[in-house]
């Protein structure tokens, strides 16, 4: 169960129905959840990495969303991902990218065809591509940060193990990660 409740507001003018009044607060209060102003929360770099070295990657799965450091420490983006379905199809720990691919393509894990023997064999590149339009290849088999084909994904937990970015995110990631960069799963 999700344990924050996203509140947004036009940051130049008020925009209806937007704005939470005291009562509304005090309701996610006692529904015990935690008010945010964004949908996610910044993070520092030195709570979860000793250096930034080639930078530095965060996912947090219960956040949904992936933090990037430039190595230089001038660069910090927050992206919004999908994430692992189940708590046992969620891999968290350090990792590092071992592999950057522009249009990869699919083809479905061992576990995947046992639990839907339906799906294809291969999925090229394309705009039926599972992977979406880029890929990083985690050091940990079977395990990516990728584009996606289905936008509705994004901000769920929807995937069979992987992070999941919209397309226009992951091509900008990519640009700004390098091979060896440290991951985190959270």
């Amino acid at each position: 169960m999700d344990r924050y409740a996203t509140v947004s507001q036009a940051a130049d003018r008020p925009v209806s129905g937007l704005e939470l009044d005291n009562r509304q607060l005090l309701g996610v209060r006692e529904a015990g959840l935690q008010r945010r102003v964004s949908g996610f929360a910044a993070r520092r770099w030195q709570d979860h990495f000793v250096s930034l070295n080639d930078g530095a990657i965060l996912v947090d799965t219960n956040a949904r969303a992936l933090h990037f450091w430039s190595g230089d420490g001038q660069t910090y983006k927050i992206y919004p991902t999908s994430v692992p379905l189940t708590e046992d199809m969620t891999r968290r720990g350090r990792t590092s990218i071992v592999r950057k691919r522009v249009g990869p393509d699919w083809r479905p894990t061992p576990n995947m065809l046992k639990r839907d023997p339906s799906l294809p064999a291969y999925v090229g590149p394309g705009p039926q591509n599972p992977l979406g339009t880029h890929a990083l290849y985690l050091s940990w088999q079977y395990y990516r940060i990728h584009g996606t084909n289905d936008t509705r994904k994004i901000g769920r937990r929807a995937s069979n193990g992987c992070i999941g970015l919209y397309n226009e995110d992951i091509a900008e990631l990519f640009d700004r990660a390098t091979v060896g960069m440290q991951v985190l799963v959270v």
